[in-house]
C-alpha cells in the first residue's frame, strides 16, 4: 500500500501574532475593526512623519545653513520622494511574500529611526547638505513598506460592494496623518526644529511595535477559513452568524489555501492598473505639491493683509487636510454607488481645477475666504488621490483575470502608488526652483496636473458610461416585462 504524501506545511502567513494570545476569543466583525483600527493608526503615523519638512522649512531657510536657498529644500524632498517611489516597486513585490505584520512593522521601527535621524543634525550642529540627503534616502526607502502592506492587510480582510465607502472613511488616516503631524512638529518647533523630526520618529516606531503584536494580516491567522466564513463578510451585511464568532469556531475547517504571488509584469498587465497607475502621476503630484509647501506658501502670502507666523501656518495648513478627509469619503460613497471608480476621479480631478485657481486667487482677501477655498481644493484634490490608492487598487489587486489564485494586492497597490510617487516627487522638486518666479507659476503647473489626470482616465470613464447606461436600459426592459407577465396594463406615451 502506497504510503499517503506527507500534508501540505502552514502557509507562512497563518501565524498569529503573539499578542492576540493574551486577548479573549473575539468575532470576525471584532477582529476587522481591530485591523482597521490598526492599520488605521499605522499610516496616520507614517503620515505624520512626513510633515515635519514642510513645517521647518522657513526656520531652515532663515537660520540653518545651508538651506538658505529653497531649491535646497526642494532637494531633500525629492531625495525621500524618490527613493520612497522606487522603493514601493520592491516593497509590493516583497510584501506578496513576505509576513505582512513583521514586513511592516521593522518598516515602522526604521522609519521612525531615519525620521529621528534628520532631527539629530540640529542637536549635533551639522550643516552638510549629504547629511540630510543621506537621512531622506534612507527614510524613502524605509517608509515605501507601509502603503502596499495595509491596503493588502485590508482587502484581505473586506471585500464587496461597500469597499469603496469603507476604505474612503479608512483613508482618513492619510489627512489624519498629516493634521497631526503638523500639529505636532508646529508645537515643539519653539524647542528647535530637532524636535519636530524626533518626535514623530519615535511615535511611528512606537506603532510599530503594536503592529508586532496585535496586528494580523490575514483571517488565515486567526483560524478564519474562507470556506466557513458567512456569506455577510463578502458583501455588505454588517451582521454575523455564530459560524465565526472565534477563531475556534472555525480553525482548521476547510483546505488549506495555498496563493502564489504574481509577478511585476503580470501585475502591469491588468486591465486598468497602467492607466490608474499614470493618473495617480499627476494627481499625486498635486496632492504632495501641498502636503510638502502649503505652509511655506500660507507663511509667504499676506492674508487679509496680514502675515502670519510659521507655527501659525502650519496649523492653518491643516484645514487642506480635513477638506481631504471629506473628499475622500464622499468619493468612496459616489464610486461605490455608481459602480465607476474611474468617472468619480475624473469629475473630483476636474472640479479641482477652479478649485485651485480660486483658492491661490482670492485666497488671500480674507482668512475665512483662505480656510473655505483650502477645503474645497483639499476636497477635490484628495478625493480621487485617496480613492485610486486605496479602493481601486484593491479592487485591481484581486481583479477576475487573476482567477482568484494569486496574490497581487501589495504588488498592484505598489505599482500604482509607486508611479503616483514619481510625481509626488517631482512636483515639490519643481515648486523648489518656479517658486522663485513667484506663485502663479506653481499654481498653472498644478492645474495642468489636475487636467492630465482626468483626461488620462478618458477610455476607462467611456466605458463605464457605456456600462452604466446598458444596466439601465436593462432594468428598465426588465420592470416592463415584469409588468407585462403580472398581466397589468404598461402605461402609454400620454397616459396619465
Amino acid at each position: 500500500m502506497a504510503k499517503p504524501p506527507p500534508p501540505p506545511a502552514p502557509h507562512r502567513a497563518h501565524r498569529a501574532p503573539p499578542g492576540l494570545g493574551a486577548l479573549p476569543a473575539i468575532s470576525y466583525n471584532s477582529h476587522r475593526g481591530l485591523v482597521l483600527g490598526l492599520t488605521f493608526v499605522a499610516y496616520a503615523l507614517y503620515h505624520a512623519s512626513r510633515k515635519p519638512p514642510s513645517i521647518v522649512k522657513r526656520a531652515l531657510s532663515e537660520a540653518w545653513p545651508p538651506f538658505h536657498d529653497p531649491a535646497l529644500l526642494g532637494e531633500t524632498d525629492v531625495a525621500f520622494l524618490a527613493f520612497y517611489s522606487l522603493g514601493m516597486f520592491v516593497a509590493g513585490h516583497l510584501g506578496d511574500r513576505l509576513d505582512l505584520r513583521l514586513f511592516l512593522a521593522v518598516g515602522m521601527i526604521g522609519s521612525g529611526t531615519a525620521v529621528a535621524l534628520f532631527g539629530v543634525g540640529y542637536f549635533l550642529s551639522l550643516h552638510s547638505l549629504a547629511f540630510y540627503l543621506a537621512a531622506q534616502v534612507i527614510a524613502g526607502l524605509l517608509q515605501s513598506t507601509g502603503w502596499p502592506s495595509v491596503v493588502a492587510i485590508v482587502g484581505n480582510w473586506f471585500r464587496g460592494r461597500r469597499r469603496g465607502l469603507i476604505m474612503g472613511i479608512w483613508n482618513a488616516h492619510t489627512s489624519i496623518g498629516n493634521i497631526s503631524g503638523s500639529l505636532i512638529a508646529a508645537a515643539v518647533l519653539r524647542y528647535g526644529w530637532g524636535w519636530s523630526f524626533i518626535v514623530p520618529g519615535l511615535l511611528i516606531a512606537f506603532g510599530g511595535v503594536l503592529v508586532f503584536f496585535f496586528l494580523a494580516p490575514y483571517p488565515e491567522n486567526l483560524g478564519f477559513s474562507p470556506t466557513t466564513l458567512p456569506k455577510a463578510v463578502s458583501e455588505a451585511s454588517t451582521d454575523e452568524e455564530d459560524s465565526s464568532s472565534s477563531p475556534s469556531a472555525a480553525g482548521g475547517a476547510g483546505k488549506e489555501e495555498r496563493r502564489d504571488a504574481v509577478g511585476m509584469w503580470k501585475a502591469f498587465a491588468i486591465p486598468g492598473v497602467i492607466t490608474f497607475a499614470l493618473c495617480l502621476f499627476f494627481a499625486k503630484l498635486v496632492a504632495y505639491t501641498f502636503l510638502y509647501w502649503l505652509p511655506f506658501y500660507l507663511s509667504q502670502t499676506a492674508i487679509g493683509d496680514k502675515e502670519m507666523s510659521v507655527t501659525s501656518a502650519g496649523y492653518l495648513s491643516v484645514l487642506f487636510d480635513v477638506g481631504g478627509i471629506i473628499g475622500g469619503i464622499l468619493a468612496g460613497f459616489i464610486s461605490d454607488h455608481l459602480n465607476a471608480r474611474a468617472t468619480t476621479a475624473a469629475i473630483f480631478m476636474y472640479l479641482a481645477i477652479p478649485s485651485l485657481y480660486a483658492f491661490h486667487a482670492y485666497g488671500s482677501t480674507s482668512e475665512v475666504a483662505n480656510i473655505g477655498l483650502m477645503m474645497i481644493s483639499g476636497l477635490f484634490v484628495n478625493g480621487p488621490y485617496a480613492l485610486i490608492t486605496t479602493a481601486v487598487s484593491a479592487d485591481l489587486g484581486t481583479h477576475k483575470s487573476l482567477k482568484g489564485d494569486s496574490r497581487a494586492l501589495a504588488t498592484v497597490t505598489s505599482i500604482i502608488d509607486g508611479t503616483g510617487s514619481l510625481g509626488a516627487a517631482l512636483g515639490p522638486f519643481i515648486t523648489g526652483f518656479i517658486s522663485k518666479r513667484g506663485w502663479d507659476s506653481v499654481f498653472t503647473m498644478l492645474i495642468f496636473c489636475a487636467l492630465a489626470a482626468g483626461v488620462l482616465l478618458s477610455r476607462i470613464v467611456k466605458s463605464e458610461i457605456v456600462h452604466i447606461i446598458q444596466n439601465r436600459r436593462n432594468h428598465t426592459l426588465d420592470m416592463h416585462n415584469r409588468t407585462a407577465d403580472s398581466g397589468a396594463q404598461p402605461l402609454l406615451e400620454g397616459d396619465t
